[in-house]
Order: structure tokens, then C-alpha cells, then sequence
């Protein structure tokens, strides 16, 4: 084999990202630096390993290169990917000792701290606390500093420490990182102020770094030119994966390494920078070619090896519209007649019911489970969907999120209602007590243990021994359980509930706005039930969750549908991919349409969900939504309109259907005569 000949299966825009700066020479130089948009599906990670295979047989030391990607698992697949490729090039022991820098760049920023610790004032010794123990050791410096015992409620530890790395990874004061991502504490900028400092000292004082620091404490060494020269120096190539998903922080480590970019390669898709809530910003990648001078060359892959013609018309349609991007038409050879499917259904109830149908449909025709998913904008928009998915015996994995009567949250709600339908539930009245504010562990245990020994538990509440510190809170509680036990009727009960737990979410959680949704989203499946008795019951015994966690998490054998957030979808393909409620609102989320930036990233999530399907897409559209806050007697619902990245002139792109069929529904719904004799059947059983 001619040492090339490994090259002869990329197509021509792949060879020339995987050749560039190392046409006619003998060994490998460095090159210019090089921005290689990569379209969904183009092959990118295969056209990364070769460019880092290709330098490697082309005489470049893989000890003077330095990968970086976004996780450990990324990294060793393209370590091993290039051994692979070095050994068919060179021979079986050609590739040795691949890739000896390649990892995550917090994972390279620790190596590199140690290594030049007594450089920047570090004890090499020093340990990482990962998100837990800085949200730990920051609510202990709250404790401290008083801000747990202020009049109004300070920021909680998770949203305190969320502050921070907002402000650091995205290199912004702390007054814009406050109003841009956390306007509800912008009151306490100066108090937060006071806690950041403290808590870098505290951290100083411990040896320790957090997660941010990793990058922080990198960014700032190589702020230092004469470091920058040494450290960019160690590495001929520095090639970079994602780079749509990185930080300022990032950015401003990398351009430091490499000012005029020579040996530089970054890989990514401005139409799949999805990540902003981790701080990435699409104007790293926006930015790169004009870093330089001379600029960056750019090559783009636009052939499309996953999906039909008909998917990528649609999904080059949605991101057509975008206000800002590398130009880009994904193509493919791929021909085929189906037209993705714009499916419009009465709502959420009949939308769980078509997936869960197509879903068999598929399955009966040969599709395994494992090839069709079905991706939403939110963890809580599949709870109708995995109720269905249950009911029906379908197994199912879901990633991004926890399922959804896992969450925290839900948990909390169910617990009030069984504890009221159950004053001598203790597991459930444990986890109630302990909401308020002071109640711990042996207070809740005192008041359990006084309530046990009453016939009436929930009657004598107002008797039990009063929690020191719970004040208020503590008669509300009473008022809200002697209330749902006195039976005001169902699913009120089910709004009295949510209603009096809503400011003890927003006590508790920092996410409290997407968490509120999961609740009025379980107000809607408590609806379709006809009392409390039924609605507890048949949670706990075929709870949405139950099909897949019943044995353990699935073995590799087994067949499951995939349910998936469409952030954590990203990079995945399936043959059959349905997109649940494909209306404004969800998509884009109500929540991310404040500002211009954010419904561009809004329109860039559909573009991600749509480019998962190889086969067949559907995006499926409810008419209405179950909603709270609306009279009694009125109609519980609101009205949802398709999503805004599909306007009336790209209709033509779809395949427009409506489920189920005119007249389906009055087959299904009409009375008139005998359907079964059940009675019969009995008799018969035993004839």
C-alpha cells in the first residue's frame, strides 16, 4: 500500500482539510491555522483523526501534538481511531504512542498546572473539587458571611456557584454575567461580590481548585508572554474538536498559545452551537479566521453521509434563516421519496399515542427500537410520552434529564398528596417536614412520631410540637394538608398542591422556571384521572419509568427506544427520529426568546434535531396545551401555534398530515350497538 492510499476514502473537501499546509514536503510542517466546518453528518471525527493520522505519517512528532475535545471518551475513540489508521498506513507498530496530549481542556489544563505549578505560585499538591464540593464549600462561606439568615432570600448555593462560572467562563464582570443570565440577583451584586472573594480565598487557603479554576488558572498563566512562548512551543500542532462549544475562556487560552495560529486546526458547525447555557458563544467560531493575519483558510464538508435529500432540504431550509453563518448546503446521494412529516395532533395525550403507534409500526417492519428516538426540547415535554411508552410495555432509555418521577421536585409534590391521602405515611410525611425552612431531620421525627399515636393524624396537626424556626411556613403546611384531606375535589387538589409548593421551589431549586413546568406538566397527567385514590395508585404501580428500570439499567442486548433532550442528542443518529412539540413555546422555548442571540440558538436546536434522522423525520405539533392559572369552568388549555423556523413557504418541504384521520376518531368514539360480547367470551372460556 502507497502511504497515501489510506487517504483514497475521504472525499475531496475531507482530503484537503486532512492535507492542509503539508502539500510537497517531506516532513510535516506546522501550516497556517485552519477552520474546518464540518456540517452535520460530513464525517467529521473520521476527517479529524486522519489530518492528526496523516501529520503523524508525514513525520510530525504525536508527542509535540496536543488534541483537545469535549470528552474523555472522545478523546480515546480518536486516539484510537488514529492508531488504526497509522498502523494501515505504516504497518502494525507504526502508530505507536499516539497522541500522548489528548484529552478534555480541563483535563490538559490540570496536567499542565502541575507541571508549572512553582511557576504561578501553586502547590502541586493541590486537590479538585468537583461540582458538589464548590457548591458545598460555597454555602459554607454563605453561612459565614450571614447571607443564609438574610430577611429576603439570598441565591443558593447551586445558583451562587452557577454566578461565578458564568462570569469566569465567559470572561464578563459580574454585573453583565448577573443581568444577562441571572437578573432575579442582581439586588445582591455587592453581597455576591463579598462571597466570591471569600470563596477563592477559602480555596487558596485549602489547596484546592474547582472546575472553573482548571481553565481560569490556565488562561491567566499563559497571559504571561514568556510562558505562553514556552508552553505554545512544546506543541507543532494544537487541533481542536467542537470548538463551536467553547468558552471566552477557551478561546483566549488557545489564541495564547498560538498568536498567528501556525499548527492550529479547529473543527466545528456554527449550526450546532447549542451550548450557550454553559456559557459557549457561536462568535468563537464566528470569529476565528479574522484572529489572524493572514486570516484562517476555511474549508467546509457539506457532503452529508446520514440522511435523505428530503431531511436535509428541510433542515437547509430551517437554518437558512439564520441571521448569521458560514454559507453551507448539506447534500447527499442519498435519494429517497418520503418527505419529512409536519404532523399536527389535538395535543399531547394524542401525540404520545401516534409516537407510541409509529414506534410499533416500525418495529413490526424490522426497525429495532434502538433505531428510532424521539427528541424533545426539554426533560419534562416526554412525561405524557413515557406514561404512554409504559402503558404499552415499551422499554425505553432517556438521556438528558432525570425521568420524570425521579425529579426532586415531583417527588416533593407527590409526597404532600400521599401524605395527606396518608397522615402515617412517614416516608412521605419525612420528606414534607423537611421542606420547610428549619425543619431537619429530628424535628420532622418529633412531629411523626406525635401524629402516629392520634387517631386522627391530620386533625391534631396544629397540636404537634411547632418547629422553632418554621413560622409561617409551618401553618401553611397545616392549612394545605387539612385542606386536601378534607377533599375539595379532584384535580384542584392536584393545583393546591403545586400552589403551595411553588415558593418552596424557587427556595430550593435555581432552575425553579423549567422545574414549574415538569409541575403543570404533572397537573395535566393528574387530570386525566378521575380522583386522587387513582391517580396515586396507578403512578405507583406502573410509574413512566417502570419498564426500564425494573431489571437494572438494559444490557447491551436488549431493544429500547431512545427519548433524548435534543442537547444531549447531539452527535447521535438514529434511522427514525420524531421531534415532540414542534410549536412555539417549546421551540423555540418560551423561556429563550428574549433576545435575538437566543432564539438563533433556539432555531439551531432544530436544525440539530432534524440532522439526527437517517430515514424518516416526523416533527409532531399539538394543537393545545393543558395549562394552569385559568378559571375552573373554563377551558384549561391554551392554543399552540407551529413552531416560527418553519414559515408557510417552507410547508413545501414537508409532508403535512393530521392524526388520526378524519373520521378515526368517530369510529373510535361512536356508540351504537354491541362491539364484544364480553359476557359471552366469559361463559365460553369454560364451555
Amino acid at each position: 500500500m502507497t502511504a497515501v492510499a489510506y487517504l483514497e476514502k475521504l472525499n475531496a473537501e475531507q482530503r484537503r482539510a486532512v492535507e492542509h499546509g503539508l502539500h510537497d514536503c517531506s516532513s510535516a510542517p506546522a501550516g497556517g491555522p485552519l477552520l474546518i466546518i464540518a456540517g452535520a453528518g460530513s464525517g467529521k471525527t473520521n476527517t479529524l483523526a486522519h489530518r492528526v493520522a496523516h501529520l503523524i505519517v508525514q513525520g510530525a512528532d504525536p508527542h509535540r501534538m496536543l488534541l483537545m475535545t469535549f470528552s474523555r471518551r472522545a478523546a480515546a475513540e480518536m486516539a484510537r481511531r488514529v492508531e488504526r489508521i497509522c498502523a494501515e498506513a505504516l504497518g502494525a507498530t507504526g502508530g505507536g504512542d499516539v497522541l500522548a496530549w489528548a484529552g478534555t481542556f480541563h483535563a490538559i489544563g490540570a496536567r499542565l498546572l502541575r507541571e508549572y505549578a512553582g511557576a504561578i505560585g501553586l502547590d502541586p499538591t493541590f486537590t479538585i473539587h468537583d461540582r458538589e464540593d464548590s457548591a458545598d464549600l460555597m454555602n459554607l462561606i454563605r453561612h459565614e458571611l450571614g447571607f443564609s439568615k438574610t430577611e429576603s432570600r439570598f441565591p443558593t448555593k447551586g445558583t451562587c456557584l452557577a454566578i461565578y462560572s458564568r462570569a469566569v467562563n465567559a470572561e464578563i464582570p459580574l454585573e453583565q454575567a448577573l443581568l444577562g443570565a441571572f437578573p432575579w440577583c442582581a439586588r445582591w451584586h455587592e453581597e455576591l461580590r463579598r462571597l466570591f472573594a471569600a470563596y477563592v480565598e477559602a480555596k487558596q487557603a485549602q489547596n484546592v481548585l474547582d472546575y472553573d479554576d482548571l481553565l481560569l488558572y490556565w488562561a491567566q498563566m499563559v497571559q504571561e508572554e514568556a510562558l505562553a512562548e514556552e508552553i505554545g512551543g512544546r506543541f507543532d500542532h494544537i487541533l481542536v474538536d467542537e470548538y463551536q462549544d467553547t468558552n471566552r475562556l477557551q478561546a483566549s487560552i488557545l489564541l495564547a498559545l498560538k498568536p498567528k495560529g501556525q499548527g492550529l486546526t479547529v473543527v466545528g458547525d456554527d449550526a450546532q452551537s447549542i451550548y450557550s447555557f454553559r456559557a459557549a458563544t457561536v462568535r468563537n467560531i464566528l470569529e476565528f479566521p479574522k484572529s489572524f493575519t493572514p486570516p484562517a483558510e476555511v474549508i467546509t464538508l457539506d457532503r452529508n453521509y446520514r440522511s435523505t435529500e428530503p431531511i436535509l432540504a428541510a433542515a437547509n431550509a430551517v437554518i437558512s434563516l439564520a441571521d448569521e453563518r458560514y454559507a453551507k448546503n448539506l447534500w447527499t446521494e442519498r435519494r429517497s421519496s418520503e418527505r419529512p412529516q409536519l404532523v399536527t395532533v389535538r395535543d399531547e395525550s394524542d401525540q404520545a399515542r401516534f409516537i407510541a403507534e409509529r414506534v410499533l409500526e416500525a418495529r413490526e417492519s424490522g426497525m429495532t427500537l434502538k433505531q428510532q428516538a424521539a427528541l424533545f426540547r426539554a426533560s419534562h415535554h416526554s412525561a405524557m410520552l413515557e406514561l404512554e411508552l409504559a402503558r404499552r410495555n415499551i422499554p425505553f432509555v432517556k438521556f438528558g434529564g432525570l425521568k420524570f418521577l425521579d425529579s426532586a421536585h415531583v417527588k416533593d409534590v407527590l409526597a404532600l398528596l400521599r401524605f395527606a391521602q396518608n397522615p402515617r405515611d412517614r416516608v412521605a410525611g419525612f420528606r414534607i417536614l423537611q421542606i420547610l425552612p428549619g425543619v431537619g431531620p429530628s424535628s420532622a421525627q418529633k412531629i411523626l412520631d406525635f401524629l402516629i399515636e392520634r387517631p386522627d393524624p391530620l386533625t391534631c396537626l396544629a397540636e404537634a410540637p411547632t418547629p422553632p424556626r418554621a413560622g409561617e411556613e409551618w401553618r401553611g403546611l397545616i392549612a394545605t394538608l387539612q385542606m386536601l384531606h378534607a377533599r375539595e375535589g379532584w384535580p384542584a387538589e392536584m393545583e393546591a398542591a403545586r400552589r403551595w409548593y411553588e415558593p418552596h421551589l424557587e427556595r430550593l431549586h435555581e432552575d425553579a422556571p423549567s422545574r414549574l413546568a415538569d409541575l403543570v406538566q404533572l397537573e395535566q397527567i393528574a387530570a386525566c384521572y378521575p380522583s386522587r385514590e387513582r391517580f396515586l395508585t396507578e403512578l405507583t404501580l406502573d410509574p413512566p419509568d417502570a419498564t426500564s428500570d425494573e431489571a437494572g439499567p438494559p444490557l447491551r442486548d436488549e431493544d429500547y427506544l431512545i427519548l433524548s433532550t435534543i442537547h444531549s442528542a447531539k452527535g447521535q443518529e438514529w434511522r427514525s427520529v420524531f421531534v415532540l412539540n414542534a410549536v412555539d413555546g417549546c421551540i423555540p422555548s418560551d423561556l429563550a426568546t428574549g433576545t435575538a442571540a437566543e432564539i438563533e440558538e433556539e432555531r439551531r436546536l432544530l436544525y440539530v434535531a432534524m440532522t439526527r434522522a437517517k430515514d424518516s423525520l416526523r416533527l409532531v405539533t399539538p394543537q393545545r396545551f393543558f395549562t394552569h392559572g385559568q378559571p375552573a369552568q373554563g377551558d384549561r388549555h391554551i392554543y399552540a401555534a407551529r413552531t416560527r423556523f418553519i414559515p408557510a413557504d417552507m410547508l413545501r418541504f414537508f409532508e403535512c398530515v393530521s392524526w388520526p384521520a378524519a373520521g378515526a376518531v368517530g369510529e373510535r368514539l361512536a356508540g351504537g350497538g354491541l362491539r364484544v360480547d364480553v359476557r359471552g367470551k366469559m361463559r365460553g372460556m369454560w364451555g
